[in-house]
């Protein structure tokens, strides 16, 4: 990234290392750093420079300035932090919200430090700024990149706007466990559809970054966090270098090579180092396999959490194996500012070291136009004009629609047709604006938020309300008998169930991802009265359903969705909106049976399918008490209408390594109603050197058709799409037999076979 410097730029490094702490800055006219027309290479160059070590080991530091506190956290007061910028000694800050206040800091860095450095402001905008949209799991459900793509726009408008240029996302962590509270950041459980949609957010919040809404995304969290063990925030992960380079690793390089400008690492650690100490990670992989060339930023504290993990003795020694490793910004720990000049002089990290990891935030400084402009995203006019705008509620609204699961609809009782019928809505969520916003709000408040009786309400002229369970899950005699009243008057009930979205997000795992049980006795009374139940589930991770199905005749799982729920959901009750959304996680028979996921890989004794006629009678790999498989499959939903695969064919039996090989099926839509279907590619490597999974998505097409219409539906699968790697992670190209899916989900599909010859 940086060109060589000149004599000139020599001489004044040869003093700068001989006067670390006392370099004089050259005249602003021979500042080449202040110079717009030169590249953004010779402009770092100069600057590094110009800096003294304690000025270099600033940039590497990132402060809190705002909301949130966590372990460790300063007790420092404002003015103390003030003053640390003032002195050249931070680089970023971050929870530091809204033009006002971050001008105020700003100020301070460009006008009354001796470099006039500007500071990068941070923060998290996972699923929305000020206008919230579903959260990044229920958004991955629409299998509509264009809309990922405008939600993404959007959040970083608004974020621009307020006078962030950075914010921490995406999250390409892929996970199996739904009991990890984390799941709702991320896309789900497979790395093709993961890369899909990374590469997707990170292209919708960066834009070409050159526009005033145009933001820095980070893509988090390097690596493999999503392999927590037990879904337990912070915990372990062990995972095999074959699970790494084939499942967990793809959406982070995708991610990357859509031009993220950042990198997050992970809290856990991978093969017993920590992540923000991994060589393997940040040099092996990220700098020399995927080609990063921005900069990398440690999650909160870790650097220093390295000393709990057993891996550093102490501050100093956390922030010598970072940097060594290839870390860069160090989030809230300082250990970077007060031990890095230390560090150099004792001759343990180079200065070279330091240069490349102050001279990747520098870059990334200099190209959103910081020094020609350092207050060009602060402009209140615009922050006025831009957040929480009706369009940007539209698109909220439409992206909620998109995310809506139908997991069940019996005897097609939904849409509901009739609005003046009488409607009895159930459930405390249902009408509890603070149980709508979770931990990753943002600005975004919950009194703007439309529940979904407000929904409703809008919409059905005869609808009553009551609670059925506390807040706290639990029920009642009284709670149960008023809900069983109003169900009886009614034609037909509508029930919330679920949990909190507070508990969706950071250091929200939990054990038991069952229905509480205050609301299974609910169900099972309003069962009673014979009326027609349709239940609506609000949730931030896929929920053990198993019960619930048993008791509802349409099951509609709504997950966190914004500030447009009641809304979205009144419009696909009522028919304005056909479902078209389909599962990325799969949802869990029974708790005992997680991690269950479709793309596993068969034992040396797999269990029989489950319609299988000759079945083994005993000895295979199976629950004795429950099914080996999901409640609801990977990419399974359904539609108001109906859709009939058919015909499914191979252009050719063969396939070489010069060439690409079709797959078509005919697409029906055999209902009454116009809908969408996302229809969905699958290959099998049927024999290989390492064992392959029983299946893997390797395409998909969200097509929409008039009821009674028809189409071809088409694939290419070329030699590359049948690429896995190995253990060292070269990618390995096979000849075999490969069986190839098409179909509505994992489970539902037609299948044919090709051989690969090279």
């Amino acid at each position: 990234m940086y060109i060589k410097r000149n004599i000139r730029l020599s001489l004044i490094v040869i003093v700068a290392l001989i006067i670390p702490c006392g370099i004089t800055a050259q005249s602003k006219s021979d500042a080449i750093y202040l110079n717009k027309n030169a590249s953004i290479e010779q402009r770092v160059e100069d600057l590094l420079s110009r800096m003294t070590l304690e000025e270099k080991a600033g940039q590497l530091n990132q402060l809190n300035y705002g909301m949130f506190t966590g372990p460790d956290n300063k007790a420092d007061g404002e003015q103390e932090k003030l003053d640390l910028v003032k002195q050249g000694k931070v680089g970023s800050l971050l929870n530091t919200l809204g033009v006002s206040k971050i001008k105020k800091v700003q100020q301070i860095a460009v006008e009354q430090s001796r470099l006039k450095i500007p500071l990068l402001f941070g923060f998290d905008v996972i699923h929305g700024y000020k206008t919230l949209f579903p959260i990044p799991l229920a958004e991955a459900c629409s299998w509509d990149m264009d809309q990922v793509n405008k939600n993404s726009r959007i959040a970083a408008k608004e974020a621009a706007a307020s006078g962030l240029n950075w914010i921490f996302a995406p999250m390409c962590d892929v996970s199996n466990d739904p009991r990890w509270g984390r799941v709702m950041e991320g896309a789900g459980e497979d790395p093709y559809y993961g890369s899909v949609i990374g590469a997707a957010r990170v292209k919708g919040f960066q834009g070409n970054l050159d526009s005033v809404f145009d933001v820095l995304a980070c893509v988090k969290h390097f690596a493999a966090y999503g392999a927590v063990e037990a879904g337990r925030e912070y915990n372990n992960v062990d995972v095999s270098r074959v699970a790494f380079y084939n499942k967990y690793l793809p959406p982070y390089d995708a991610a990357v090579r859509a031009g993220a400008a950042t990198v997050m690492t992970s809290f856990n650690v991978f093969d017993g180092v920590p992540a923000s100490g991994s060589t393997f990670l940040l040099t092996d992989i990220l700098k020399n396999r995927l080609d990063f060339k921005g900069f990398v930023v440690s999650d909160w504290n870790a650097f220093a959490e390295m000393i709990a993990h057993g891996y550093a003795m102490d501050k100093k020694d956390a922030v010598y194996k970072a940097i060594k490793a290839g870390s860069m910004m160090d989030m809230e720990s300082r250990t970077a500012i007060n031990y890095l000049p230390e560090l150099v002089k004792e001759g343990k990290l180079s200065l070279d070291q330091v240069d490349k990891a102050v001279g990747a935030i520098l870059y990334y400084k200099f190209k959103l136009g910081l020094f020609e402009n350092p207050y060009r995203f602060l402009d209140t006019k615009r922050e006025t004009e831009n957040i929480f705008t009706t369009e940007n509620r539209k698109i909220a609204k439409e992206a909620a629609e998109k995310s809506i699961l139908l997991l069940k609809n019996s005897q097609q009782i939904l849409p509901l047709k009739n609005p003046n019928q009488k409607v009895a809505l159930i459930g405390y969520y249902a009408n509890s604006k603070s149980d709508m916003v979770d931990m990753w709000k943002a600005t975004a408040d919950a009194q703007d938020c439309v529940t979904i009786y407000e929904g409703l309400k809008k919409q059905f002229s005869n609808l009553t309300f009551s609670e059925g369970y506390n807040k706290d899950n639990s029920t009642t005699e009284a709670l149960i008998n008023e809900a069983v009243k109003n169900a009886a008057a009614a034609e037909l009930v509508i029930v919330n169930i679920g949990i909190t979205s507070n508990l969706s997000g950071e250091d929200k795992s939990l054990a038991d991802i069952n229905i509480p049980e205050g609301q299974i006795q609910l169900l099972k009374a309003l069962k009673k009265t014979g009326k027609p139940i349709v239940t609506l589930v609000s949730s931030g991770r896929p929920m053990i359903l198993t019960e619930v199905e048993g008791l509802s005749d349409a099951l509609v799982q709504c997950w966190v969705l914004g500030t447009e729920t009641g809304n979205a959901i009144a419009e696909v009750i009522l028919g304005k909106y056909n479902p078209s959304a389909k599962t990325v996680m799969s949802f869990p028979y029974a708790l005992g049976q997680i991690p269950v996921y479709y793309n596993h890989f068969n034992t040396g004794r797999p269990a029989p399918e489950p319609n299988a006629k000759d079945k083994p009678a005993d000895f295979y790999s199976r629950f004795h008490d429950i099914p080996n498989e999901p409640l609801y499959p990977f990419g399974y939903g359904l539609s108001y209408t109906a859709f009939e695969y058919s015909n499914i064919s191979l252009s050719s039996k063969t396939l070489d390594t010069n060439n690409s090989l079709s797959v078509t099926v005919e697409l029906n839509n055999t209902g009454k109603y116009d809908g969408e279907e996302v229809v969905q590619l699958y290959i099998q490597d049927v024999t290989a050197s390492i064992v392959r999974p029983v299946k893997e998505l390797k395409g998909f097409k969200k097509i929409m058709l008039k009821a009674g219409e028809k189409t071809i539906v088409s694939f290419k699968i070329s030699s590359n799409d049948l690429a896995f790697f190995d253990h060292e992670g070269k990618s390995i190209i096979e000849n075999g037999k490969f069986n190839v899916f098409v179909g509505g989900n994992s489970r539902d599909v037609l299948s044919s076979s090709f051989e690969l010859v090279q």
